[in-house]
């Protein structure tokens, strides 16, 4: 009998079910009700004694749903005596408030890590945090897996003729040049200011584009503002084409209308938070394929960080 069960809350349970696939392993029976007043009723419907437990739960849209069934689900879990707990969370909601950027506001980042440990879980396994150091609010392990390894062999098949990858602010530079590492191209930067949350301008262009096939990587596409005016800007600056890598496809508010109407040719996301529609300028990759390896080394005490050579 395997000694790891797997579990799925109902944020995303088609990306659990192709992590089970990926283990040859079914997603465990737990049924996730609410009562009438929206409180979270949770059961556990099989045995999970002495058994390394993992749950799959982005906490996406609507976040607080989503996150108050996960903690539900750790507790219930925990109380049923299984002998470990790991969250994989492979959208990490919140995390955009990482620090105190202006007076008097929350570490949110922080205090979900704290209501995750105190839950009880032993281990988190995410997928590009939008910030790095959110590892350091937690004193569990934490895996954070890099969106690179899903896009690296897509844009190799695309054979563009002069590819640069270009990071779509100051902040995502360290990630960008990871991606231009792997692939050999060179770095431009997309240099904006943002005057308020949710709402992008583009100032210049740091590089040379024309003639180029450019490549936005980030963690995360949400209201679509940053990367469409960004395409426009390089295209103002004589970019041939310009398409977008982002782990997390958040896609709120106007994402898809700015999308469709916008001057960006093409949009890869990843499976982690599902699409709320559909639309022909976005592909989907899917990161089971990461998350199941690693569970599947974690079980078998294999180093995961050769996952990243």
């Amino acid at each position: 009998m395997s000694k790891f069960k797997l579990f799925s809350g109902t944020a995303n349970p088609e990306f659990a079910k192709k992590v089970g696939e990926y283990l040859n392993i079914e997603v465990g029976v737990a049924t996730i009700n609410k009562f009438s007043d929206g409180e979270i009723a949770v059961q556990i419907k099989e045995s999970v004694r002495g058994q390394d437990v993992f749950i799959v739960q982005p906490t996406c849209s609507p976040t607080n749903d989503h996150l108050m069934e996960l903690l539900i689900m750790i507790d219930a879990l925990k109380r049923s005596s299984a002998k470990s707990i790991s969250a994989v969370i492979p959208y990490y909601g919140y995390a955009r408030q990482d620090r105190k950027a202006a007076p008097r506001v929350p570490i949110s980042a922080k205090l979900v890590a704290d209501m995750l440990e105190a839950a009880g879980i032993d281990r988190m396994i995410t997928i590009d945090l939008h910030a790095a150091q959110i590892q350091g609010f937690f004193n569990i392990p934490v895996d954070n897996l890099f969106g690179s390894i899903m896009f690296v062999d897509y844009l190799k098949a695309k054979n563009l003729k002069n590819p640069i990858i270009a990071s779509p602010d100051i902040g995502g530079v360290t990630r960008a040049r990871s991606y231009a590492q792997k692939l050999g191209y060179d770095l431009v930067i997309v240099d904006k200011r943002r005057e308020k949350a949710n709402e992008a301008e583009v100032m210049n262009i740091i590089g040379d584009v024309d003639g180029k096939d450019v490549i936005l990587v980030d963690d995360m596409v949400d209201t679509a503002g940053t990367l469409v005016k960004a395409a426009e800007a390089l295209k103002k600056m004589g970019a041939t084409s310009v398409m977008a890598c982002c782990t997390h496809g958040v896609l709120s508010g106007p994402a898809y209308e700015r999308l469709n109407n916008g001057t960006l040719d093409e949009l890869v996301i990843s499976d982690t938070i599902p699409m709320k529609e559909s639309s022909d300028k976005i592909t989907v990759l899917s990161g089971s394929t990461i998350i199941g390896e690693t569970i599947r080394r974690i079980t078998n005490n294999e180093s995961v960080n050769s996952i990243f050579i």
